[in-house]
């Protein structure tokens, strides 16, 4: 295989914006900080990706409740003086020519060229921070050279269904991008960009008739044809604004990638792609020793497990699961679970702590339960964000077709039920 150097590629990871659509995991946090998988979080898959790429300089652009974003990035990417490898992390700051906060994804680029361009770069890579997949993108690079594209999107196969949500491609036999749409909602529009059989054939993919090529937020500009682009401060956003533009004048190519990919940009998304690691065979394989996901390091005890059973699980290190049933659930760090209780479909956040390690005194409620889950409690279809207190006795369900619901201490959104982070559940509630 040719080799492709990285060194002359600079990535750009796109924090977020408020990310209503996870409400209540967004309340307090910025969206990529929200907890995956029980352990890491999902700035650490776009991050991961461009470190086992042989990316060196990284930045992230973040707004909305950066700070827990901004510690957890500090505290696990950490590159010694022989490197060369850094994340920068860039917030909106006020100039002589601008005091606004970001107003989209477009935006937040052309602020902060200053400081991303100050590197010279053959190529930058722009990247969503809440995506779920794993990419070499030396691939990707290799193909935006050898096709001398200007602009280069990674695309994917997607459903009809899924088509009103997503930005479209056509293209041609050559994989030339001829035509975009953000969300189309016409569905004479959305049949007239189905995905050109041959052309994926030829490279040995194949898909069926009715897909849809969907651009997946993962965009390589060539810095000059970037620094142009974003010269007219009227366009915000790469999918509204920029794309369309852009290919009526520069080369824009579409790469197609048929691994693993999702956006859990909303609760269901991301209940299902977490309890989905705990499958028999799951759609995202966690455990590739040669392409592993970084996160911040713990130096916590092992999990320890008594008389309990657990079913289709995944367990974090630093738990304490005494004398209870868990199924198709996962269950974060420092998660304790306590005598007699039954999880089923559980997405456990976990904790930051131990009791007493924080003086929060259970949120100024001496009364409050401990933090972890109590006794005899059964929670079913439910995320449970960190630093819960569930007090004994406590039944928590949800029916998949539940009405949405917000309370001080619980949510119901799309048939899930989720404990806010910090909560406090009297024992015997029900919910």
């Amino acid at each position: 295989m040719k080799y492709t150097h990285m060194n002359g590629v600079t990535a750009i990871i796109l924090g977020g914006g408020r990310g209503t659509r996870l409400f209540p995991l967004t309340l307090d946090r910025a969206k990529p900080a929200v907890s995956f998988a029980g352990k890491y979080r999902l700035i650490d898959i776009p991050l991961s990706n461009s470190i086992n790429s042989g990316i060196k300089r990284m930045f992230v652009l973040t707004q909305f409740k950066s700070a827990g974003l901004h510690r957890h990035i500090m505290q696990t990417y950490k590159f010694d003086n022989f490197s060369e490898g850094f994340v920068d992390i860039l917030a909106p700051e006020q100039t002589l020519q601008k005091s606004d906060w970001f107003q989209g994804t477009a935006d937040a680029v052309r602020a902060t060229l200053n400081y991303t361009t100050y590197y010279k770069s053959e190529q930058m890579l722009i990247l969503s921070g809440d995506h779920l997949y794993r990419m070499d993108y030396t691939d990707l690079i290799r193909f935006h050279r050898e096709t001398k594209a200007e602009i280069t999107l990674c695309v994917y196969p997607i459903n009809y269904a899924e088509a009103p949500e997503m930005g479209l491609l056509k293209v041609d036999n050559y994989s030339q991008v001829k035509e975009f749409v953000e969300k189309p909602k016409d569905p004479i529009i959305i049949q007239n960009f189905k995905a050109p059989l041959d052309l994926f054939a030829s490279q040995g993919f194949a898909i069926d008739s009715d897909k849809y090529l969907a651009s997946m937020g993962i965009y390589v500009f060539e810095p000059h044809v970037l620094n142009s682009l974003l010269k007219d401060t009227t366009k915000n956003d790469f999918g509204h604004d920029i794309i369309p533009t852009a290919i009526k004048y520069y080369r824009t190519m579409a790469y197609p990638f048929f691994g693993y990919w999702k956006d859990i940009g909303t609760i269901s998304s991301y209940f299902d792609a977490n309890i989905s690691l705990a499958q028999s065979e799951p759609p995202f394989y966690l455990y590739w020793p040669r392409w592993p996901f970084f996160t911040c390091n713990r130096s916590l005890p092992p999990t320890r497990i008594v008389r309990s059973e657990i079913r289709d699980s995944l367990l974090v290190e630093g738990s304490d699961i005494n004398g209870a049933h868990i199924a198709d659930s996962i269950i974060g760090v420092r998660s304790i679970i306590r005598e007699g209780s039954c999880l089923n479909d559980v997405v456990l956040l976990g904790a930051d702590f131990y009791d007493g390690e924080q003086n929060l005194n259970n949120q100024g409620n001496a009364d409050a339960p401990t933090m972890g889950i109590g006794r005899n409690c059964i929670i079913e279809r439910a995320i449970i964000d960190k630093n819960v207190h569930i007090g004994d006795g406590v039944i928590i369900s949800a029916k998949k077709n539940s009405k949405d619901i917000q309370k001080d201490n619980h949510w119901v959104r799309e048939g899930i039920t989720i404990i806010p982070e910090g909560a406090v559940i009297p024992p015997g509630t029900e919910i």
